[in-house]
């Protein structure tokens, strides 16, 4: 029985935790992590998502204290969302010179300065009186080439302002092109462009618009977010906003994509930045306060698994968490 045991026993490296250690194929580190920022009107605002506990609406002033701990825990990006004011039917409030996100820019970079990069989310759903991410046209139709002027001025207004990035996240054809021509032309030529490539029309984004307060007020968008379905339209959708010049390549949900993140990784050598979405992220929190899963494993575990699958960058609610749990 021992002549004939296969020589090559793979337990012999796990038997410590200083041999798991040495070989270990995939570290997540902080420098990884991306946190989402959701900024609001007022003063003193920190606000509860109810569908996202432990996440927050907060006014500018609170925001700003929200990265001064961020960057303390090692997190050396954000990505700012925008709740204006008011909306209209264009989505001004997303390009105003004194909208929201772009004080908010203002406000970080004036406390934390280089410490911190600011990336804008750059699209019209938050801003828009509909919640479409574009112009609707008759019939409730949403129109790509008018939307895409808008987008890219957005992404100039944010530019303008401050932001390290912007981050078209529309889905509309063409757009990175747009945003770029309007980034060189103003001379913003050394602005990048973390393009949400492949964004699927997906059910986890539910939370997000709660908390984003976007959620569309007739219709989906499933005319210009992808058909989950389609891995092959995925692979072109990177293809595309790569040649028009996107530094960065989302893949948007980060979970039930790793089979795309993983393909995008083969395909193209621009870094990848996967979106672990609100709705993933209020899975986790609901099994935890169940008492079903141990939190803090789970989110290592599921984190790890977005890095390991070839995201280069993780968008996600747990940056805070996963710090503090890097720092041990």
């Amino acid at each position: 029985m021992t002549a004939q045991f296969p020589i090559r026993r793979l337990r012999r490296m796990r038997m410590t935790p200083i041999l798991r250690d040495m070989v270990r194929e995939t570290a997540l580190d902080v420098a990884d992590l991306i946190a989402p920022v959701f900024v609001c009107p007022g003063e003193r605002v920190r606000r509860e998502i109810p569908s996202m506990p432990g996440v927050f609406n907060l006014s500018i002033d609170q925001a700003v204290e929200e990265c001064r701990v961020l960057v303390g825990l090692g997190i050396r990006a954000v990505l700012l969302f925008g709740i204006p004011e008011q909306k209209d039917d264009q989505g001004s409030g997303a390009w105003l010179e004194h909208g929201i996100v772009q004080r908010a820019i203002r406000a970080i970079r004036d406390a934390l300065g280089d410490t911190i990069v600011l990336i804008a989310d750059t699209c019209l759903c938050e801003y828009t009186s509909h919640g479409h991410c574009g112009v609707v046209g008759e019939g409730g139709k949403i129109l790509n080439d008018p939307s895409i002027e808008l987008i890219a001025r957005t992404a100039l207004s944010q530019a303008r302002a401050g932001a390290d990035i912007v981050a078209p996240s529309d889905m509309f054809d063409g757009r990175v092109g747009a945003i770029r021509r309007a980034l060189d032309g103003a001379g913003f030529t050394d602005t990048p462009i973390m393009s949400y490539a492949v964004k699927f029309a997906s059910a986890f984004y539910g939370p997000f618009r709660d908390a984003a307060q976007g959620a569309p007020k007739f219709g989906d968008r499933k005319s210009h977010q992808m058909d989950p379905a389609n891995a092959r339209e995925a692979l072109e959708e990177a293809r595309l906003d790569a040649a028009e010049g996107a530094d960065i390549l989302i893949v948007k949900p980060a979970l039930t994509q790793l089979d795309t993140i993983a393909a995008v990784r083969r395909e193209l050598p621009h870094p990848i930045a996967a979106y672990h979405v609100s709705g993933e992220y209020a899975m986790l929190k609901a099994a935890a306060r169940n008492g079903w899963i141990d939190e803090a494993a789970a989110v290592h575990e599921t984190t790890l698994a977005i890095k390991r699958a070839g995201a280069d960058l993780i968008i996600t609610y747990f940056a805070a968490a996963l710090a503090k749990q890097l720092m041990k």
